[in-house]
């Protein structure tokens, strides 16, 4: 038996290594992209049978080695699956061993797996690592990309029961194979390794594979049914396709991110569906998007509205995870899949993102019929539903919400967190919030820009059985618009102000200057949430950029309202952290300098997700509203907004927006990265997050590409 095994095992390693010989030919070029991200190196292979994220990750002299190990890992959007080797050093000393991808022959990155199969083909990706020392592959994960995420998130926790179902082998050409079924009994994951020029061969030593010094040959493959890509020349409206040569970089990976029946959220720690981050994506990118993109988009979202109340998607659970949940959550056995819906911003994206596509612009208008016609079928619960009814059970959960506080606008009246979440929107992370319960964003932008949208779908004939909705979601909006805010609004006299900021640059142990002499009058700011955890404020005092979403999102007409609030916005970008938010670095998404609390400063920090760090989609988003408002003064048939004519206010508002882009401008390298952080010595200098702490940011995250639309404009 053992004999027959090892010839077994023989075969399929040499089948795999074989595999690029029986490839499906593509028309058209494969697109590879490497991206530098140290300590990781990025490598990306995409043709019309597959594509894979290749990450090789080697602790640099200054990484901290407590998050940072040698590592490889591959992640497949099929599935949100993959692979993840992480290696030790034979000697046990951490920092001593590095891995690089290929031998010596560049050519070698990345070439293609495929083998035909039934019912779905094996593929994958081959290539070679080179190990500077002898290593010993510790933990092999195979399966999801959720487990990995939660492995190398969550304390390096590996689930006995998954891991019992690898299998290794060793072959007698010292090459070795790791291989696991999935949940569904059906699909396999396989790992091989094979030694090239006279390196040592691989055995098996307790369990661990041990590897000498020297290249190794790697096949990394699955077989998953697969995604349809959508290429940069279906991805993009004809009018942009001038940005397949000058932003190759930037369209090659959308083009990762993007597929028929759905966008990705990032690579490789999100690389499935989150129904935020495809919307606000949409919504930014919609001027160079083609119409089978926008709708792939849209579509998605629909096919994943919870149809007993409306709710939208946040994350779906698809692949070995579906399996596992479905067998630990709902005691049944099956592969289909389902969603979270724990978010409560989420929801209300959908109508701005339908009315923007099909009501303003125009030549979409006779697309809405056909569209919402189209029958669900990825939840097996929304089988046999069509778009358009699934559409109008998301604006009723909206305009049910909506109602209370639009018929009695006290903040009792708000839109919550879910009862036992601590999360429920983009800051969603255990101290995002600051404890907080009702969300500044949900509240004062999202609700109401979904209640216009509503009342403009009503009135081009949606929602046919609820005409009064043309009338009342208007009505409703009114009243969200102009009065929520103030439940949010944060004062802080001036010398209080500078006493705070010295305070907190104390508090928070760190050697930035406190910028109090930039502090020239009041502060004033929105916080991030209400009924947070320090009972001695109503209001998460945390100075934030969901400013942004006001602004890219509506069109208010309150005149005082909408001239103070630029006004805070223009102050908090112009002055510099701790006194404001914005550094070299860009504009911090929180700062916690006015909370008047020691918690504050420890909550919201440099390696915090939603702590003293840019994000890249919000400096876009910030950009795209102040454009809005300002393009708002140029002139029309009807009266421009009073900011328009305060000639002090109005330009204010074009110096921030100015500075804004050239903190832009500044940190081109990073934009399309998920998060980035900082150190300070005497300068600010970008960092990696992950390589000072356990959150490893996405080296491509779909709604930082949004650059590709959202440009610099002029105003004088």
């Amino acid at each position: 038996m053992a004999a027959l095994h090892t010839h077994i095992c023989v075969f399929i390693v040499a089948l795999l290594l074989q595999a690029t010989a029986f490839a499906a030919d593509c028309a058209g070029q494969p697109t590879r992209l490497q991206l530098t991200d140290g300590p990781y190196e990025n490598y990306f292979y995409s043709d019309c049978n597959s594509s894979s994220h290749v990450v090789v990750t080697s602790p640099l002299s200054t990484s901290n080695l407590d998050y940072i190990y040698p590592r490889l890992l591959i992640a497949w959007p099929a599935g949100n699956s993959g692979i993840v080797a992480v290696f030790a050093a034979q000697n046990g000393q951490r920092g001593t061993l590095h891995i690089n991808l290929g031998g010596n022959d560049q050519d070698e990155l990345l070439q293609p797996v495929w083998i035909a199969g039934t019912p779905n083909p094996v593929v994958g990706v081959t290539s070679s690592i080179t190990l500077d020392s002898p290593a010993i592959l510790t933990v092999p994960i195979l399966g999801s990309i959720r487990v990995i995420r939660e492995y190398t998130e969550g304390g390096r926790n590996t689930s006995p029961d998954q891991q019992a179902q690898n299998r290794l082998s060793v072959d007698g050409a010292g090459g070795a194979m790791i291989k696991r079924t999935w949940y569904d009994n059906t699909t396999t994951t396989w790992l091989t390794f094979t030694p090239s020029n006279g390196t040592p061969s691989i055995t098996i030593d307790n369990g661990e594979l041990r590897f000498g010094a020297g290249t190794y040959k790697f096949n990394a493959s699955f077989n998953y049914p697969q995604l349809t890509q959508l290429i940069p020349q279906r991805l993009l409206n004809t009018a942009s396709t001038d940005l397949i040569d000058s932003r190759a970089e930037d369209v090659n990976s959308l083009s990762f991110l993007s597929y028929d029946s759905k966008l990705l959220a990032g690579t490789w720690r999100f690389l499935t569906y989150f129904g935020r981050d495809t919307m606000i994506s949409v919504l930014l990118l919609q001027s160079v998007l083609s119409d089978t993109t926008i709708e792939a988009g849209i579509s998605s979202v629909l096919e994943r509205i919870n149809k007993t109340d409306g709710t939208a998607c946040h994350e779906e659970i698809i692949g070995d995870f579906a399996t596992l949940t479905n067998k630990v959550d709902f005691n049944k056995t099956s592969n289909s899949p389902s969603c979270d819906y724990k978010m409560i911003d989420t929801t209300y994206y959908l109508p701005v993102l339908m009315k923007q596509y099909f009501i303003d612009s125009a030549m979409n208008a006779s697309r809405a019929e056909e569209f919402l016609q189209t029958k669900a079928s990825f939840l097996d619960e929304n089988k046999g539903l069509n778009y358009n009814q699934l559409a109008t059970s998301n604006a009723q959960k909206i305009m049910t919400s909506a109602a209370p506080f639009a018929k009695n606008p006290v903040q009792a009246n708000l839109i919550h967190l879910k009862d036992g979440q601590q999360v429920g929107q983009w800051r969603d992370s255990a101290n995002g919030l600051g404890g907080g319960r009702i969300p500044y964003d949900v509240n004062t932008a999202l609700v109401p820009a979904a209640l216009r949208a509503i009342a403009a779908l009503s009135t081009a004939g949606f929602f046919a059985d609820h005409p009064d909705w043309a009338t009342l979601a208007n009505q409703y909006a009114a009243i969200w618009e102009d009065q929520t805010l103030h439940f949010f609004e944060v004062n802080v006299a001036q010398n209080s102000a500078k006493s705070l900021v010295n305070t907190y640059v104390k508090q928070a142990n760190t050697s930035v200057p406190s910028e109090a002499d930039a502090i020239e009058s009041d502060v004033k700011f929105y916080g991030v949430a209400l009924d947070g955890n320090n009972g001695s404020w109503p209001i998460v005092r945390v100075m934030n950029t969901d400013d942004c979403f006001r602004h890219f999102l509506l069109e208010t007409t309150n005149q005082t309202q909408l001239s103070s609030f630029l006004n805070q916005t223009a102050d908090n970008i112009l002055r510099p952290f701790p006194a404001g938010l914005a550094t070299p670095v860009g504009l911090f998404v929180a700062n916690p300098a006015f909370g008047g609390d020691a918690d504050y400063a420890s909550e919201f920090t440099r390696i915090d997700y939603h702590g003293t760090v840019v994000w890249s989609w919000p400096l876009s988003m910030m950009a795209a509203g102040l454009s809005k408002q300002l393009k708002r003064c140029e002139p029309r048939d009807d009266s421009v907004p009073d900011f328009c004519n305060q000639s002090a206010l109005y330009s204010k508002i074009v110096s921030a927006y100015n500075y804004l882009w050239d903190l832009i401008e500044k940190n081109m390298a990073q934009l399309s990265t998920e998060i980035w952080t900082w150190n300070y010595n005497g300068t600010y200098t970008v960092v990696q997050i992950g390589a000072i702490s356990a959150t490893e940011s996405n080296i491509r995250q779909l709604w930082s590409l949004t650059f590709l639309a959202v440009q610099r404009n002029t105003f004088t």
